[in-house]
């Protein structure tokens, strides 16, 4: 692989993070919009002690917890993405290492043949010619 196909990949990969966040901030903001027009009708029970403001502190604390938890997964998602392209472009950049040095040595075969076949012209010549 090239370093044109390893940064292509590498482009890729990124684009794709960047499209994954950016759905990722959308339905992020989609939802704290949906909770911000939603309206609650509550209906009370006098014969009931029903403490409203400790019901609510729970539903805001259960809803920002899975908040907290829903970033976190996204961000180790995320993380996760991120560390496979570095290992993958680490894993291009030795095959494109060791291919450069297979085509160093495939040259220098090539220059050696080439020495010996010139070489070999040169006998024929010289036995041609006496």
């Amino acid at each position: 692989m090239n370093k044109v196909e390893l940064e292509a990949k590498v482009d890729a990969l990124q684009d794709e993070i960047n499209f994954l966040r950016a759905v990722y901030e959308a339905e992020l903001r989609e939802l704290q919009g949906q909770i911000k027009d939603t309206s609650v009708i509550v209906e009370m029970d006098n014969s009931r002690n029903l403490d409203m403001d400790a019901i609510v502190a729970e539903v805001r604390a259960q809803y920002e917890e899975i908040a907290k938890n829903s970033r976190a997964e996204a961000e180790s998602w995320y993380q996760q993405k991120f560390q496979e392209m570095q290992t993958s472009a680490g894993q291009y950049g030795d095959d494109l290492r060791n291919t450069k040095a297979e085509i160093a040595e495939l040259n220098r075969m090539i220059s050696r043949i080439q020495n010996e076949i010139d070489a070999v012209k040169g006998q024929v010549s010289l036995q041609l010619h006496q």
